[in-house]
C-alpha cells in the first residue's frame, strides 16, 4: 500500500461524500443529493433534490458525530430501499418482493409501507448490531474471567473479538455476488472523490488512475469506533454481563462523536500520526472496496456532478440522465433556496 497515492499532497478535501448502493451510488453535495442506479438498458436512472440543511446539533463537536451517524443511517437504509424499487421495476425477474413486503403494501398502501419498512430496516440494523458486535463479544470474552481478572487485559479482548467479528462479518458478506458489485461501485465513489480533489477532469479513465481507498471513508470511521471503544471501556471495570452491555450502549454517543471527530482530522491532515491512525480502516477497506470497470466510474461521475452547484436553483429532479447528470427524461421542479 502506497499511502502517497492515498494522502495525496496536491489535494484539496471536499465536504462531497457518498454512498455504495445496489447498481449505483448516491453522493451527496453541500447543497444538492444525487442517487444514480445503472439500468438494463445502459441508461441512468437519477434522482436529485435539495441537501437538507444541517441543524445546529450537527455541527457542535463530539455532538454532530451521532447527530451524523444517525442521520447516515436513516438516509443510507432510505437510499438502498429506493435503488431496491428501482431494481425491482426495472429487472423484475432478478429483485422481486419478499410475501411480507407484498403483505405490508396491501394493508396499508405502497407509501406507508415503504416507511414502515425503512423504520423495521433502521430498527433492525441497530438491533443486529448491538447483538453482533457489543453483546455477543462481550459475552465471549467473559468465559476469560476464569483465566484472569486483569480489567485492562480483558477489555483489550473484548475489543480484539469484536474487530475479529465484524472483520469475519465483512469477509463473508463480500463473498456474495451482489454485495460483490455494491463494493466496486464503492471503489468507484472513492476513485471519483480522488480525482475530483486533485482537480483532474472527470473522466473515468483519469478516475481509474487512483485508489479505491480514501481516508475519510465511513469504513475507517467503523474501526475508529471499535479502537476507542477499547480506550474508553478500560475505566469502566468489568461488571456483570447485562450491566457492561448496558454501560457500553450509554457511552457508545460519546465514542461516536470521538471517532467522527478523528475521521475529520484524519481527512484533512497527513502527518505521520495520522496515517498510523488510518492504517487498519484503509486495510479494511481492501475488503469493502473493489477495482470497479468504467461503466461504474460513468455511475460514480454523473452523481459528482450533479450534485456540483452550478447556479442558484437546485432541481428536483427523477428520470433519465446523460453522463453529465444533466436530465434527459423526466420531471424538474425549480425553487429559489432559502438563505
Amino acid at each position: 500500500m502506497d499511502l502517497k497515492k492515498i494522502f495525496l499532497k496536491d489535494a484539496c478535501p471536499t465536504s462531497i461524500g457518498g454512498q455504495a448502493i445496489m447498481e449505483g451510488i448516491m453522493m451527496r453535495g453541500p447543497k444538492r443529493t444525487a442517487i444514480a442506479i445503472r439500468l438494463p438498458d445502459g441508461r441512468i436512472h437519477m434522482k436529485t433534490q435539495p441537501t437538507p440543511k444541517a441543524s445546529k446539533w450537527a455541527k457542535m463537536p463530539l455532538v454532530r458525530g451521532v447527530v451524523n451517524f444517525v442521520a447516515s443511517l436513516v438516509q443510507g437504509t432510505s437510499v438502498l430501499m429506493y435503488s431496491a424499487d428501482i431494481l425491482e421495476e426495472h429487472y423484475p425477474e432478478q429483485y422481486e418482493k419478499d410475501k411480507f413486503d407484498i403483505w405490508v403494501e396491501e394493508k396499508v398502501g405502497k407509501e406507508k409501507a415503504w416507511k414502515i419498512l425503512m423504520v423495521l430496516s433502521v430498527v433492525l440494523a441497530l438491533v443486529m448490531s448491538v447483538g453482533i458486535f457489543m453483546m455477543l463479544p462481550t459475552m465471549v470474552t467473559g468465559i476469560l474471567t476464569k483465566l484472569t481478572e486483569n480489567i485492562l487485559l480483558l477489555n483489550l479482548a473484548e475489543g480484539v473479538a469484536r474487530i475479529l467479528i465484524f472483520i469475519i462479518y465483512i469477509w463473508a458478506i463480500a463473498k456474495m455476488p451482489d454485495i460483490a458489485r455494491v463494493f466496486q461501485y464503492h471503489g468507484a465513489e472513492h476513485k471519483t472523490i480522488h480525482c475530483f480533489e486533485n482537480g483532474l477532469e472527470l473522466t473515468p479513465e483519469n478516475a481509474q488512475s487512483f485508489y479505491t481507498l480514501h481516508p475519510r471513508c465511513g469504513t475507517s470511521f467503523m474501526v475508529f469506533v471499535m479502537v476507542i471503544a477499547v480506550l474508553v471501556h478500560a475505566f469502566m471495570g468489568w461488571p456483570s454481563l447485562w450491566l457492561r452491555v448496558a454501560s457500553r450502549l450509554l457511552v457508545l454517543p460519546l465514542i461516536a462523536g470521538l471517532s467522527y471527530e478523528l475521521l475529520k482530522w484524519a481527512g484533512r491532515s497527513d502527518n505521520i500520526i495520522v496515517k498510523i491512525l488510518s492504517l487498519p480502516g484503509l486495510y479494511l477497506q481492501k475488503l469493502t472496496t473493489n477495482e470497479p470497470d468504467f461503466s461504474q466510474l460513468e455511475i460514480a461521475i454523473a452523481t459528482v456532478k450533479a450534485v456540483l452547484n452550478d447556479g442558484e436553483e437546485v432541481p428536483y429532479f427523477e428520470g433519465i440522465a446523460d453522463l453529465e447528470g444533466r436530465p434527459v427524461e423526466g420531471e424538474v421542479e425549480y425553487y429559489e433556496p432559502t438563505a
